[in-house]
């Protein structure tokens, strides 16, 4: 087993705590009058949408308890979907139903349920199971991201995401979260998803993490990480980083998808990011931030601002039209 660095090496590497980015970062540059922008599913796809920001289709939502007895009606001509809490986090309440076969749906871990598992998994959305802080929730239910094959393989019964850390417009650091058995098909690295760390100049990967443990193949699939490179990066990027305009916060996660007809889409925006970046990058996120912060006190031009980003965190050369 391959051992990851240590917490003093870390610590030398500029890692950033969960107490300094708390205070130092959303806090100092994350209005709270604006989380509703990430906190709120529905109102990110719709501030997205205005836009012209590409998401994935919306089919509809379930606000109250006695709309659940409808919820099968809405499904009726649906093959695959994904129903979701509007004011989730971490991936928790998410289900993913790939296929169905009558009334038998099929999840993306490949385990069926029937229409009495999705209605009483809808209700504890609304419950506020699955939310922050345990408030009564709303459910939406989307359409199931038909991801690019060149991902196929880094990911088990499950799209890949890529997450991207944008500070004041600039991208930071940046990794993809490939699904696993272990982790039920979602791409959530406390739930055993593994997390690739993408190097910010070309899209390539760096290193790859499980239960923070650096492995080389993903677990289920054999695929060997270290040839991973991220197509469209470039558009990625810009997606990204246009998250902080539209919710008018400095300090974001970006989540996006790769759909093999609409390319690059976002998925939601996080105004809280996890610190696990860092591990899968094997660097920490100060002396970035730090460097962010020069860059965007240099230019208000959003392709400057990437541009001078891949040039001083990238490891490698970016890729021809990438």
């Amino acid at each position: 087993m391959i051992k990851l660095a240590s917490p003093s090496a870390l610590r030398r590497l500029g890692i950033l705590g969960m107490n300094r980015r708390n205070i130092s970062f959303i806090g100092d540059y994350n209005p709270r009058k604006n989380f509703c922008f990430t906190d709120d599913k529905l109102e990110t796809k719709s501030a997205a949408l205005k836009l012209g920001m590409p998401v994935p289709d919306l089919y509809g939502t379930i606000k109250h308890q006695f709309e659940i007895k409808h919820l099968m009606r809405q499904l009726k001509s649906l093959e695959s979907f994904v129903i979701k809490p509007t004011q989730g986090s971490g991936g928790k309440g998410i289900l993913v139903i790939t296929k169905r076969n009558g009334e038998v749906f099929v999840k993306s871990s490949g385990v069926e349920v029937d229409s009495r598992d999705i209605k009483h998994h809808t209700s504890n959305i609304l419950a506020g199971l699955h939310s922050l802080g345990g408030r009564n929730d709303s459910a939406m239910i989307e359409a199931l991201i038909d991801f690019d094959p060149v991902l196929k393989d880094y990911s088990f019964e499950g799209v890949p995401d890529i997450r991207v850390i944008i500070f004041r417009g600039v991208p930071v650091m940046a990794m993809m979260r490939c699904a696993t058995r272990v982790s039920d098909g979602k791409a959530n690295l406390h739930q055993g998803a593994v997390g690739v760390g993408l190097d910010i100049g070309a899209g390539q990967s760096i290193c790859a993490v499980q239960h923070n443990q650096i492995v080389t193949e993903h677990p289920d699939t054999g695929v060997v990480f270290s040839e991973l490179t991220i197509p469209y990066w470039q558009e990625i990027l810009q997606l990204s980083a246009s998250c902080a305009s539209m919710t008018g916060l400095d300090y974001i996660g970006a989540d996006i998808v790769l759909d093999r007809v609409r390319g690059p889409m976002l998925l939601e925006v996080n105004a809280r990011p996890g610190l696990a970046i860092q591990i899968a990058n094997q660097a920490g996120l100060r002396e970035r931030l730090a460097e962010a912060d020069k860059i965007a006190n240099a230019t208000d031009n959003q392709d400057e601002k990437i541009q001078l980003a891949r040039t001083k965190f990238g490891r490698a050369v970016a890729p021809e039209g990438n």
